[in-house]
């Protein structure tokens, strides 16, 4: 089965997004106004299904409530059996009461795994001091409960991060790790890209942390397929094919591209022999969905 690795929905009378709603603050990523909409599992499968996939993993997305966010997709999972979804919730792993809401998760049946988001780019993360995880020691041992308890990790973050972040998740090796949007390459100029290579090498080194082909088109909003090879050959040279999955980040990336082109682009540019690991079979293992 191919499965979408990371995509998210959102039903805006159902759980409230603030950051979603804020009106004329464009994000990182681009002006958020077209996605201003409810976003939901008819759509995006839809548009899925028109490309060979079967199901697929839904990332947290910053909803004021998370609980009620993780509620409302196990609803939508229960509802529509005929796509089967995975789900990635957040979790603050510093949080006093992390056992508590980590165990609150675990009964949802279509929860795998949990993300709080370190990097997202450089001005944002100058204003939201996420950055600053890296150094709790409690963010460790969130981590590593988390993994005590078969959950996973979505890791987001900026290449400028990731000497130190390999530090902390090589103290967490049974913490499954999930490399977002291939560590956001946010500088595609031939240096920037040389130095985020360099930098991956930190977290490929890493047996426990795959990496997900995702949310490329955030810092290159007009780009053709040309654009990603590098970044994809890179990504499959240091983690291969099997630590390596396919993700459309829908609805984001719907600002730049159809989901036709942007599956098209993926599949271009990963080899034939590679199709299966890369476009479900590392998704299926890694969020246990077979």
């Amino acid at each position: 089965m191919k499965i979408d690795a990371h995509h998210h929905l959102w039903d805006l009378g159902a759980v409230e997004y603030p950051w979603l709603m804020q009106t004329g603050a464009p994000r990182f990523f681009g002006d958020p106004t077209p996605i201003q909409r409810d976003f939901l599992i008819d759509e995006f499968s839809a548009m899925a299904r028109a490309e060979g996939f079967g199901g697929s993993v839904h990332i947290q997305v910053g909803a004021a409530d998370p609980w009620a966010e993780a509620c409302w997709v196990q609803s939508v999972a229960d509802s529509h059996p005929e796509w089967p979804m995975a789900q990635v919730v957040f979790c603050d792993l510093t949080a006093p009461d992390r056992s508590a809401q980590l165990a609150r998760y675990k009964t949802l049946p279509s929860v795998r795994g949990v993300r709080q988001i370190i990097g997202r780019a450089p001005g944002e993360d100058a204003v939201t001091g996420t950055n600053a995880l890296l150094g709790d020691p409690a963010f460790l041992e969130g981590l590593q409960e988390a993994g005590e308890l078969g959950l996973s990790f979505d890791l987001q973050l900026i290449p400028e991060l990731m000497v130190q972040t390999a530090a902390v998740l090589a103290a967490a090796p049974g913490t499954a790790v999930a490399l977002c949007h291939a560590g956001s390459p946010h500088d595609r100029s031939a240096a920037g890209l040389a130095e985020w290579t360099a930098l991956l090498r930190n977290l490929s080194t890493l047996d426990h942390v795959s990496c997900k082909l995702s949310g490329l088109g955030m810092f290159q909003h007009d780009w053709v397929t040309d654009d990603f090879a590098p970044i994809v050959d890179t990504c499959l040279a240091e983690f291969g094919a099997d630590r390596s999955m396919f993700g459309s980040n829908f609805p984001v990336d719907s600002l730049y591209s159809d989901y036709a082109r942007l599956s098209q682009c993926f599949h271009d540019l990963v080899p034939d022999a590679d199709h299966h690991a890369v476009f479900g079979g590392t998704a299926s293992r890694f969020y246990h969905m077979s």
